[in-house]
């Protein structure tokens, strides 16, 4: 059984025990959260989507906050002397997926 969620203007696709990083969400670690769903599966093969997949539920537990890597962002223009360096660490919430109810 698995479903896609959407949530910081992203998709994921989750499966009940997954531990997924997403964009991060307002809680504190050990509440529950619901996501909103594109399609669910609710044996292999079959892929149901549309009303019926927004009528699913999809719970977790924010289980962790955290930063990610951080990322280089590097500007340069040959023979201009232009150069620019910046660094970023995107912000996580780390969620255990608990239940996918149809």
């Amino acid at each position: 059984m698995y479903a896609i969620i959407v949530t910081g203007g992203k998709q994921y696709p989750v499966s009940p025990g997954e531990e997924v990083k997403i964009e991060k969400l307002t809680g504190d670690v050990g509440s529950v959260v619901e996501f909103k769903t594109l399609a669910v599966s609710p044996d292999e093969g079959d892929l149901v989507a549309g009303e019926q997949a927004e009528s699913a539920k999809v719970t977790g537990t924010i289980t962790a906050h955290g930063r990610g890597k951080k990322i280089i962002v590097y500007k340069f223009k040959k023979r201009k002397m232009y150069r620019r360096k910046n660094g970023h660490r995107q912000d996580y919430t780390q969620v255990k997926i608990d239940s996918i109810s149809v």
